[in-house]
Formats: structure tokens, sequence, C-alpha cells
């Protein structure tokens, strides 16, 4: 007769009804930079941003908090954008050549309370026109579009095409009006017979509408002509003969003259008149940087202004062989003159000027540049034209992203401390005028809480970000390159230009063009030995820890003013007691001998060095202690940075491992031993219905891991793991730390314990005499000063994961079943002291399954095995704190487990039961499952490109998403909120 052991539990309903109440899934909003950016546009009557990018998104930015995504059908590159100015409608042009028309739409209306209230509005893509195949048009390469009109009347669109046709298509409908259709042919009719020639005119390069002449517009084309058009009368009321490839067109604001860019890298003024047809020459033309051959000029802007004369704005124009790769845009007024340097390529730009018809001058206020890689925003109204710090769309990729950490509530203290020392950090360059892009409203509560993101970059650098909203707003940055001496070294040159105005002029006068560096964004590394791994932050303490790619660990401290000191300065081997050992990896960071200057903010105290210097793996901090934990692929170390005492080294190396050890092995030894091993699991795996007998004299966790799997059968969603050999490659990185007040040497006495994690499946319990903290043990060695003290570790478990799988995640909970609160919130009753009177359990987590141990006797009480479907692995691991949207004094301690397939499985505390599974993350994206960071009230971020991650929730109350308004000219007074 068989047997089940296990039934299939009944749905409990009420069971059911908490869990609706504490979670539930959705992607919120999306922080930083968009990916591939191929497209801008801008609404001056709204004050609305979008940005279109090559995957088919259209993202719309207004005030920080104001911002919504489109994304077509198709994964489709956007050409070109255009507004409909305040009617909350855009058209977008896709790289098919296809047009679509876009709306802000309200899709439903509530009443709250007898008041009628809107609800969600919606980017929705309402209407779509084919340009090819449609009557009326021919079907071929000759009219695909390049570049767009959209007249002051908003009823037609002027489409100019690669054939030289501009085709006119009636809005909103999107009908194409074919009396309208402009041909080459027309034009050629009108020409004189010698600059004729039999040559085609080329694309359509430029649409300009006269500015105060309704339906007349300019048509450049790419050989040189221009023509003046009459739509209403169908006939060219001027003929500019141009001679140089155009690139551009733009009008000066009273219609008497406009102005044309040129492929040889000039410009020219020309005069509309009202006398002949013909105009030869234009009434003046410049090449800036000539006379040498010079890039085109591919967009040129003309604003005037009150007080002086215009400003020109152009982008490329550049000296062919001294500059040709660089990314440039002029602004020229009078005497001033000055050559923004990007670091990514111009796509777009426009101006932020008055735009009333009734007004006499365009007076620009800001200029808003978008790159490839960042947005920048220059100033026009203040001397020297700074640039002003970005609310958002911040590039968090200035430098490649390592790693992150997430912060939640931080006292408002240390978040005011934070942002003055941002502000002391930014240079004269720097304004802080009025963010120009200033349309809608948020309409979201304030933040509950402050929250921060740190990344870790690939240049040394540690970046804070505002993560309580929807805006990702940049606070500080901190860098760790001037704590050790590097080929690029920004201290051996005492003169700083950015600081320095009059050296800045000089510089400026010398050189020529006038070059001034702007934006962020370097993707150039000085030394990659600077990447960050590992980021942990004390809240409390205002004690932050960094470790880097060359085995580098800094210990900080906040400080408000300006320091010059020398950083202290400690070395420890873990690998002392091997021999034989050939380390093949870079050499370690030369720390600065002398004293160097810091800025306000985290300032360096103590610079750890471990040997061999590998990249630090793991990191935590207990600023209560004073002590941090750090670990490699070689082993891990304990320091105590308040003493600059090391307290321990421990090298985590298997004896065989050889792609760690680069030591004296013999290859053949390792194939035989390799091959052995194998043969022994085909043998073992052959065996059906026979259970593992494990002998082991060495731990009583060991035989705790053997009882636990003698226990039941496997569970029918779970499948056996097959062990993993003692030395498979990598097996001594260290992947996890966990500090703990708890019990470890019996169940009456608790103390300081540290323990960590390895690739094998390995788990180290030291218990730890800190002084200060176990008064006992002060008084039995004889009543000693703290100060004279010394914190000592002695091993109290040494475990070994019976299927040595990796151990990801480590966590000591209380009598309650509850995670033990972080250093110093018990102390300092910011939150529940933990409790200590129950026996405690530690909850380890390895890449396969879930197991907790009772403490001390590290006793297994239960388990899961997260590996139901063929190749599941944990990947990250968190503890959660979910509260219930309904009940205001209920909440839950949750495990949450990101696994290799992108879904999340969330679990009970200590019980393991699963609760619900979320897929979050595409399997397929690994950069986005490694980059994946968890905050503690139930939400997540995620890389889903290099320059943007991805925000969720995984909480039914906390959710944090745009809620804005936006009033439309064509419903005025009327509010849409989505």
């Amino acid at each position: 007769m068989m047997k089940f052991r296990f039934r299939r539990q009944s749905t409990d309903p009420q069971r059911e009804k908490i869990k609706q109440e504490l979670f539930a899934f959705k992607k919120t909003v999306e922080h930083g930079f968009p990916h591939q950016p191929s497209a801008l546009a801008f609404d001056p009557k709204l004050q609305l941003m979008a940005i279109g990018t090559k995957s088919g998104a259209i993202k719309i930015y207004g005030a920080p908090g104001v911002e919504f995504t489109g994304l077509h059908k198709d994964a489709t590159a956007v050409t070109q954008i255009l507004f409909l100015p305040g009617r909350g409608c855009l058209l977008s042009v896709l790289d098919d050549n296809t047009i679509h028309r876009w709306e802000l739409v309200a899709e439903s209306t509530r009443e709250v309370g007898g008041v009628k209230k809107e609800g969600v509005v919606s980017l929705r893509e309402v209407d779509s026109y084919s340009l090819p195949g449609r009557p009326g048009i021919e079907s071929s390469s000759a009219t695909r579009a390049t570049v767009l009109l959209l007249l002051k009347s908003c009823d037609l669109l002027c489409v100019g095409t690669e054939g030289g046709g501009v085709y006119v298509l009636e809005l909103p409908r999107l009908s194409l009006k074919e009396n309208q259709t402009l041909l080459q042919d027309h034009v050629t009719q009108s020409l004189p017979d010698d600059y004729r020639c039999g040559k085609s005119l080329g694309p359509v390069e430029s649409l300009q509408e006269h500015p105060q002449q309704a339906g007349k517009i300019l048509i450049g084309y790419s050989r040189g002509l221009v023509v003046l058009w009459d739509l209403s009368s169908r006939h060219a009321d001027q003929l500019f003969l141009g001679k140089q490839q155009l690139e551009s067109l733009v009008w000066e604001r009273s219609g008497n003259l406009f102005v044309s860019s040129h492929n040889d890298g000039g410009y020219s003024v020309w005069a509309v008149t009202n006398g002949n047809i013909y105009n030869h020459q234009p009434v003046s033309s410049t090449i800036p940087y000539g006379p040498f051959p010079c890039k085109a000029i591919t967009k040129i802007l003309w604003r005037t202004t009150q007080l002086s004369s215009p400003v020109i704005l152009y982008s490329g124009g550049m000296p062919r062989a001294s500059y040709g790769d660089r990314h440039c845009l002029t602004i020229q007024q009078d005497k001033e003159h000055v050559t923004l340097d990007f670091t990514s390529r111009v796509i777009d730009f426009f101006t932020v000027h008055n735009m009333d018809n009734d007004k006499e001058f365009d007076d620009p206020s800001a200029l808003v540049v978008l790159l490839e890689e960042e947005l920048v925003v220059i100033d026009l109204l203040t001397p020297g034209w700074p640039s002003l710090p970005t609310p958002y769309l911040a590039p968090l990729h200035s430098s490649a992203i390592t790693c992150s950490c997430h912060v939640t509530n931080v006292s408002t203290k240390l978040w005011e401390r934070l942002i003055n020392a941002g502000k002391a950090q930014q240079s004269r360059r720097h304004t802080h005028r009025k963010w120009p892009i200033c349309g809608g409203k948020s309409l979201a509560p304030p933040p509950r809480q402050q929250e921060l993101l740190l990344t870790g970059h690939e240049d040394g650098t540690v970046r804070f970000w505002d993560a309580s909203g929807v805006a990702l707003t940049p606070l500080y940055k901190l860098s760790t390159a001037n704590v050790f001496h590097t080929d690029c070294d920004p201290i051996d040159d005492p003169h700083d230009p950015c600081d320095d105005p009059d050296m800045q002029q000089q510089e400026e006068e010398e050189e020529w063009p006038p070059f001034r560096k702007v934006g962020c964004f370097d993707p150039y590394s000085d030394d990659p030995r600077l990447g960050i791994q590992k980021i942990s932050l004390c809240k409390y303490s205002n004690k932050l820890v960094v470790a880097g790619t060359a085995g580098q660990v800094i210990v900080l401290g906040l400080n408000d003013e300006r320091s010059d000191h020398l950083v202290d300065v400690s070395v420890m081997d873990l690998l002392q007691d091997r021999e034989g050992f050939t380390w093949k990896g870079h050499d370690r960071l030369e720390p600065r001998l002398k004293p160097a200057p810091f800025l306000p903010g985290f300032q360096p105290l103590v610079l750890l060095q471990c040997l061999p210097p590998a990249s630090v793996t793991a990191v935590a901090l207990h600023a209560e202690w004073n002590l941090v934990a750090f670990g490699t692929s070689h082993g891990f170390g304990l320091f105590d940075y308040h003493r600059r005492n090391a307290v321990l080294a421990r090298c985590t190396l298997h004896p065989n491992d050889s792609l760690a050890m680069e030591g004296p092995l013999s290859r053949v030894k390792s194939l035989k031993k390799s091959l052995r091993q194998s043969f022994r699991r085909i043998r073992k795996s052959r065996v059906s219905g026979k259970k593992r007998a494990v002998i082991t004299t060495t731990s009583k966790v060991q035989e705790a891991n053997a009882a636990l799997a003698e226990q039941e059968e496997v569970a029918p969603v779970q499948r056996r793991i097959e062990p993993r050999s003692a030395d498979d490659s990598l097996s001594g990185v260290v992947r996890c730390f966990c500090f703990a007040d708890t019990f470890l040497r019996d169940g009456t006495h608790h103390g300081p314990t540290l323990w960590a994690g390895t690739n094998s499946g390995s788990v180290y319990a030291y218990a730890l005499e800190v002084p200060g903290v176990d008064s006992g043990r002060t008084c039995e060695r004889g009543g000693a000063s703290e100060s004279s003290m010394c914190v000592e570790a002695v091993l109290g478990k040494e475990i070994q994961l019976m299927h040595r799988a990796p151990v990801v995640s480590i966590c000591v909970l209380d009598g309650r079943g509850k995670p033990l609160p972080d250093p110093y919130e018990a102390s300092q009753d910011l939150s529940i002291a933990p409790d200590m009177t129950n026996a405690h359990s530690v909850l380890i987590a390895s890449e396969e399954q879930l197991k907790v141990f009772s403490l001390p006797k590290v006793s297994a009480k239960t388990k899961f095995k997260l590996t139901a479907h063929e190749g599941c692995r944990v990947r990250k691991v968190a503890l959660v704190l979910f509260s219930s949207a309904v009940q205001e004094d209920y909440s839950e301690h949750t495990l949450v487990c990101l696994t290799n397939m992108g879904d999340m499985h969330l679990f009970n505390m200590p019980g393991l039961r699963p609760q619900v599974r979320f897929d979050c993350i595409r399997k397929e994206d690994i950069s986005g499952i490694a980059s994946c960071v968890f905050t503690k009230n139930g939400q997540g971020f995620y890389l889903i490109s290099p320059s943007e991650y991805e925000r969720f929730s995984l909480s039914a109350k906390v959710l944090i998403k745009p809620q804005c308004s936006v009033q439309l000219l064509r419903h005025l007074g009327h509010m849409f909120t989505w």
C-alpha cells in the first residue's frame, strides 16, 4: 500500500485575503536616462519635453514627478517627435516610415464623496499613417520622410521626403491632401537654366513656417536651394539659390531674415525681400572655425534678445583635421563665444524662449541639449552661461555601475548634511535657477520617509541619489581616487580651472576653439582597480564602508568641513599560512603617503588593503562594535577600525582550487581526481531507493543536515539536488556576512557573533569578544580599560551544507522568529528590542535551498528546496517587512527570493511556507537579475539598460508612481490626472 506523506493543503480564505492585503507586484517607474535616445521635442505652452528612443519608446517629462511613457507596438526607432502645442497631443515618426498620433487620454472618471474626479490619464496611440503605399504617393524610398513641419494652426502637417517632395497631411485624421502635394518638378520649372543644370535638388532637409505670415514655408533642399512657398496660392514667392550643401534652416523672429547652415562648417544669413524672385547671394557668410576644412553645422538656432545682439547656437562646425572627433555645440553673442565640449554625440537641442506673438524678441532663458548619454541644460540668462543641475534624467552610468545599495528611512539630519555636501561640490559653473521644464503638477503625496540609493561605479566613485519619489535626483558624489596614487592624479595639479575663473578665462583666451567641458558622462576610468564592488552604510553612526576591485576596503566618516589629512593604512594577508602561492592578478593600489584634501562629506578614516589584492566580494559593517568584515575569493577578515586592529584572517581556499591558487598544482592529478569524482556521482545517482548515509564527527551541524535529509521523502514540488564537488572552482569565494548578538556558545549567554558564508556551502560562525559589549568577560580579564583591550574572535561553529551550494545570505532570527534589528536601532529605541528570552535560530539561504537551524545546538528545524524547476538558482535574498494596505497595525516579516529565472518567491518567516510568486525580470536579462536590489519596505530596483533602473513594488501598500495633472488648452480649465 502506497503512503503519501504530504497532503495538499486546503486553501484558507482568511489567509488568502491577508496575502492580497500584503502582496501585489507592479512595475512603477523607470529611473535614469533613456537608453539610446533618438528624438527630442518640446511643448512651449505646456512646458513638457518628449524623448524618443531607438526601441520605440516615448518618454514625456515636466516638473519633477511629472512623467510617463508610451511604447509603440513595434520596437522601431523613433526618428522625430512633434508636439501639438498646448493640446496634449504629439506626433511621432518611426524608422519604418510611419507616423503615429498620441494623446493624453482620460480613461475613466470616478466619484469620490459626491465630487467627480478625473481618473488615470495615459499616453495612448490613437492613429497611425504609413507614407509608402497610400493613394497618391509612390511606394519607394523617394517618399521616405526626412523632416516634418506642423503649421501653427495645428491642422496641417507638412512632410518632406528623400525624393524632394513635400506632402501635406490633414490633422487630426492624418489624411493626405493630394492637391497640396509639392514635387520637385514644380520647383525646378521656376529655376534659372544656369542653376538647373539637370541636377536633382536632393532630399528636403528643412521645413520652416514664416513666423509672421501663416501658410508660407521655407523649403530647404540638400543641394542648397531654399524656396519660400505659399501653400494657399501654391506659388514660390522667392528662390534663394544657394550653392553649398544645406543642413538646416531657421527664421529670425521678424521674418525679414533666415539663416542656413551648411556641410562646409559655415552658415549664411539671407534677406527676405519683396523685390526680385531670385536671390543669388546671402547677406553674409561665415565659417566660424575656418579657414581649414570643417565638419558640417548640422543644426542652427538664431534667437533675438532685447538688451543685446542675437544669440547664435549651432552644433558641429569643428575643424575636421584637429577636432573632427569632438561632439560640440557653440553659443555666440557679441564677443562672448563658448564651445560646449561633450563626451557623447549631440542628438538634438532646443531653447526655452518667449513664444508670445505680441512680443518683439525671443529672449531665450535656457538651452536644452539631448546627448546620446545625458541631458545638459545651460542657463542663458546668467553671465558665463553655466549649466543647471538636473533634478531627473541624470546619467546613472556617468561611469559604469558596478554595485548598488538602498537605505530606508534616513534621518532628517543626515539627509540635510548630504544635501549640503552635494552643494559644496558643485563648481561655479553651476547655477540654481529654476528648472525650465516645469509643465504639469505632481499630485503625489509627500514621501513618508527619505530613501537613499547608493551606486558604486567603475571610476571609484559612489553616488548618492534621492530615491524617495518618482524623480531619482542626485544628491552627492564621493570619490575614492584621491586616497591612492593613480596615473591621472587630480591632486598633483594644484590649479583646477573649474574653480578658478581667472585661470579659466585665460585658458579660453589662449585656446581656439574656446572649449568648455560640459556634462558628467565619462565612460573612461583612470584605473580599473578603482572600481567599487561593495557598499555598506550605517545611517545612525554616519559610517560608510566602500570596497573595491583591488582588495581595498575604505572606512569613511561624515564631516561637514573640508579636511586635509593622511589616511591610516593597514594591510591584511589572507594567505599568510599558505606556501607556494603565486598571485597572477593586478598589483594593489599604492596609497597616498602625503595628506590629501577632502571636501565636506564622507572622508576616509582608514584604508585596509587585503593580500592578495583580489576583488572584494562581500562586506559588512557593525558601527556599534566598530567592526568591518570583508571577503574575497581567497578568504575573509575582520577589522576593528576604531583601534586599527586586524582581528581575524581566514583563508577559505580548498587545497585543490586551481583557479584561485595559481600555485604548484599537478594538472594530471586534478584531471584524474575530477574524473574519479564524476564516476562516483554517476554511481550514486544510479542507486535508486537507497538513502545516503552521512558519517562525520567534525560537526553537529553536518549530523543535523544528514538527519534532516533522512526525515522525509522529497515533497512533490521539490526535486533532489546532486551534491557538488568539494573542489569546484572558486569554492573559496566569500558570498555574505552577518553580525548578530545571539546564542552561539550556550543557550544562556548571548554575545556578539560573526557569520560568513562561502561559495562551497561552508558557513563559519565566530564568537566575538568586543570590549564594552560583553562586560562579564571584561572583568575576567582583570578590568583592563576598554581602549587597551582588543576584539577577539573564536571559531564557534563550522557548518558544511550537504549539497555544497553557494551560500547567498545568512540571517539570525530572535525568539519570535523575527530578524534582529540593525546596529543602534534597539539601543537607541528606534525599533522593538529583540526577544532574547526564547531560543534563537539562523536562516541560511543557499542557491538551491533555504534552511532554518536552531541555536546554539544548530539543529535543523525546517527547509525548502527552491529547485522545483530544472536550472533554478537563488540569486538574491532579502528579509522584508510587509505592511497591510487595509489594517494599519498589521505587518509580516517575509523572505523574498529572486532566482536566475527572474521570478520572485515570497515565504513567511520562520516557517518558510510559500506565499506568492511573481514574474519580474526576463530570465535572459542576466545583468538585470545581477543588479537587483531590494528595499526593506517591499520595493526593488534593477537595471533595464546601462543607464536606467526599473523600479517595482511587491507591496500592496507601498507604491511610488507618477501622479500628476496637466491643464490642456483644448479643454480650458480642465485638469487631466494620471
